[in-house]
């Protein structure tokens, strides 16, 4: 009874962080208010014996990502409409290209039958846990997620460098 009403109040806190998130006008706010309901998400997925996903939900979704967002919006600035669209512009000419990579990339992956197997695998008997099929028999699951906090981290490298005028 007292974690099924722990789980409605952890519920109904979650609807209103993300009531905020959604709501609010300045981004600085909103990214603090999606980590606070990442965070409440984390607790529920807790509560309902999931700790694996409860595991990437905090430190992905609520110290990852809006760690990003916050180096994002620190760095960014206003552009009058004249300089947006020479950026944009300047944007095109400079990377055109990498739709085509991703297109191509998943196009040879989609070729490759051992990926496949790997993807529709299942686990052998109703009694693995989630921790053995996740490590035992979902590789690609797990390259996906080093893959994601990879480029992730190569982001915010990439965002908080310091450009040099020699």
């Amino acid at each position: 009874m007292l974690d099924t009403v722990l789980v409605i109040l952890l519920t109904a806190l979650l609807a209103i962080g993300a009531l905020l998130t959604a709501m609010t006008s300045r981004l600085l706010r909103a990214a603090i208010m999606l980590a606070v309901t990442s965070a409440v998400l984390t607790a529920i997925m807790f509560r309902l014996n999931a700790p694996l996903a409860a595991v990437f939900e905090l430190s992905v979704c609520a110290g990852l990502v809006p760690a990003i967002f916050i180096s994002a919006i620190g760095l960014t600035r206003r552009l009058d409409p004249e300089g947006l669209k020479a950026r944009f512009k300047d944007r095109i000419k400079r990377y055109w290209f990498l739709p085509v990579i991703l297109v191509a990339v998943a196009a040879g992956l989609s070729q490759i039958h051992f990926v496949t197997d790997f993807i529709v695998s299942a686990p052998d008997s109703a009694g693995e846990t989630v921790q053995t099929v996740f490590w035992n028999t979902r590789p690609l699951d797990l390259l996906g997620q080093v893959a994601a906090l990879l480029a992730a981290a190569f982001a915010v490298v990439v965002l908080l460098k310091e450009t040099t005028n020699d």
